[in-house]
């Protein structure tokens, strides 16, 4: 598919300092050459991490009044994904749902990537009450690719995830579920090296592990970005192991850079040039 040709809604939260949620995704997939219509959700000064914030939640009804004005543009048909992240409320995630289908009733081909944000290791689920059964069983069926951490990944599937025999498990059951493509964004297991840090795909009864050097750098964005760059990477490549070593190979170059500017943020700017031509290209091994 050419690049061209590529044309997503993001549906997101966005902050005006800093690079989270639509302010994360957006930029990597312009930068990629992609048409981006996004659409926030909310619109705070900077994340919530930093203790304190102005802004405000926007009412769902906004995403379906969002939808309508680009709708009358006649455009939708040409809509090729739709991608959603953290939704904060599940009135939030409905009309996320309401939105994925009227894209798909203009272009049944179009793909719903959901990156169901819900918790995290260490801190558990951090998101309203409600919200993550929501996801699990309204969100993650509706999808064609989901990018869930390993928290994620083991409350969707309901186990816990330590070894490749319970990881393949959890898979098997999200899949059933009926999303096609998995990317699992951070992945600690026994085989994985103290040092080191596991990013796993899956699709088709296929699985494929890219394992990159651990960094100190604990910035926000990073997980909303990377659903973004391997959403495109799939659409142009129908591969998934392509589109996890593209994407991984990215996002670590970006890290890289920001840990060693010690930024709070991650340099998306500044280290751009990780979207288009990653400094390195991490090896896919194909595991059983």
């Amino acid at each position: 598919m050419p690049a061209e040709a590529l044309n997503i809604l993001s549906i997101q939260s966005h902050v005006a300092y800093g690079h989270v949620g639509n302010a994360a995704a957006v930029f990597p997939m312009q930068r990629l050459g992609v048409e981006v219509w996004p659409v926030h959700t909310v619109q705070f000064s900077n994340h919530p991490g930093y203790g304190a914030w102005r802004g405000q939640v926007f009412d769902a009804g906004l995403i379906a009044e969002l939808v309508e004005g680009i709708a009358e543009r006649g455009v939708l048909p040409r809509c090729d994904a739709v991608l959603s992240g953290y939704m904060g409320a599940r009135e939030t995630g409905e009309a996320i749902l309401a939105a994925v289908a009227r894209v798909k009733s203009a272009n049944p081909a179009a793909v719903y990537a959901c990156d169901p944000v819900i918790g995290d290791v260490g801190r558990g689920i951090y998101v309203r009450p409600g919200l993550p059964e929501f996801i699990r069983d309204q969100a993650v069926p509706s999808a064609g690719i989901i990018t869930p951490n390993q928290f994620e990944l083991e409350y969707l599937s309901g186990g816990v995830i330590t070894t490749r025999a319970s990881l393949k498990a959890a898979l098997d059951r999200v899949h059933a579920r009926g999303p096609r493509i998995i990317l699992v964004t951070s992945l600690l297991i026994e085989d994985t090296p103290e040092d080191s840090l596991d990013l796993v795909a899956s699709s088709g009864g296929a699985l494929w592990r890219l394992r990159t050097p651990k960094l100190a750098c604990a910035v926000n964005g990073a997980g909303d970005a990377i659903a973004a760059l391997f959403l495109v990477h799939c659409l142009r490549s129908n591969d998934p192991a392509h589109a996890l070593r593209q994407a991984a190979s990215s996002i670590y170059g970006v890290l890289r850079q920001t840990a060693a500017a010690g930024s709070r943020e991650i340099l998306s700017i500044a280290a751009q040039e990780e979207f288009v031509r990653p400094s390195r290209l991490f090896d896919v091994q194909t595991i059983t």
